[in-house]
């Protein structure tokens, strides 16, 4: 099969490591990059030997043959971008958060839907190797049917100082952080049907949340606990690290700090290092994400020369968009907040 034509558009602060990550994968290449701001444009153009450049994105699908595109832009930008690549037929891969709202998301994945065009969210945490890793016990049944998982994401990183845009939306840790962590609690444990929301600001110079606790229940029975934080100031500072906690009926999985995973069932216990690798680019402490950002675009373009639909497909990420909606509902009503109603 011939080698797929991609095209990047948004050259911030992450299409680093897209742009990284299709160079490390087989049978795709990023031949266009777009991005309306001219110094972004000939950074990323420049690093990575892009020679075909645009400031506008009608521009870029008007001139181009294209396998795909690759948007990773901020999400009020997402739909438009996301619409006009149907109404193109050219498959997309959509930066999260996927859309400002829920609406806007049911809106891309019908129009991809209608023009027959793939879509793929690129919601990466579920990808980086530790967390495949607890998958992969749970599929191996060790420690029997799952009821209780925790998933939790506490730091003091300053994420500001890359992403300052970050300290001035309203809505901040479940929109930016926790839609990864409640992916990953639907990827380990399944949908969700009811979910309470408790949410807290402790940083007095940003504008929204920063703290965020979710209780979860699950389709299955099980029940889960999500929790994020961006301050909480610990001996170790554990970011990116996302650590697991889930008990079945026959045993235990613990994702401890360190990356190490410690699996209880029935025949005893098991301490097993699930590090993930330094990619030559990569740095750390993000490298865990940088080698997921790796596996998802591979998955990309796996899925498209097999004709299948990704996992984070846009039809999948809508069960994780609407936790996050229902989460910010919840942090208000003080409420529970029922799934179904808000994707019918």
């Amino acid at each position: 099969m011939a080698e797929l034509r991609g095209a990047l558009i948004g050259c911030g602060f992450f299409a680093v490591n897209q742009m990284h990550a299709w160079r490390d994968i087989e049978g795709a290449s990023i031949v266009a990059v777009c991005d309306r701001d001219p110094e972004r444009l000939c950074i990323v153009g420049d690093q990575f030997g892009i020679a075909k450049r645009y400031a506008d994105a009608a521009e870029l699908f008007a001139s181009e043959r294209l396998d795909f595109v690759d948007i990773a832009t901020t999400a009020p930008s997402h739909r438009p971008l996301v619409e006009m690549a149907a109404r193109y037929r050219v498959p997309v891969i959509c930066q999260k958060p996927f859309a400002p709202t829920l609406a806007d998301a049911k809106a891309m994945v019908k129009a991809c839907s209608d023009a027959g065009v793939p879509l793929m969210v690129h919601e990466n945490f579920r990808w980086q190797s530790p967390i495949q890793a607890v998958r992969a016990v749970l599929d191996s049944g060790k420690i029997g049917t799952p009821f209780f998982g925790r998933v939790s994401f506490r730091s003091a990183y300053d994420v500001f100082s890359g992403q300052p845009y970050l300290a001035k939306g309203k809505r901040f840790i479940i929109e930016d952080l926790g839609i990864h962590s409640l992916d990953i609690a639907r990827f380990l444990l399944g949908d969700v049907s009811t979910i309470t929301t408790r949410t807290v600001r402790i940083n007095p110079d940003i504008a929204g949340e920063d703290v965020a606790t979710m209780l979860m229940d699950h389709k299955n029975g099980a029940t889960s606990v999500v929790d994020c934080s961006y301050a909480t100031k610990l001996a170790v500072e554990p970011f990116p690290e996302t650590l697991i906690e889930i008990d079945g009926s026959d045993g235990t999985i613990r994702l401890a700090q360190g990356y190490r995973l410690t699996v209880t069932g029935k025949s005893g216990t098991k301490i097993i290092d699930v590090s993930p690798p330094l990619l030559p680019w990569a740095s750390r402490p993000w490298h865990n994400i940088q080698e997921s950002v790796v596996a998802i675009q591979q998955h990309w373009v796996d899925c498209l020369a097999k004709g299948t639909e990704p996992a984070t497909s846009g039809a999948d990420n809508l069960q994780t968009f609407a936790l996050v909606e229902a989460a910010y509902l919840g942090a208000q009503s003080h409420e529970p907040v029922h799934l179904d109603a808000l994707l019918k």
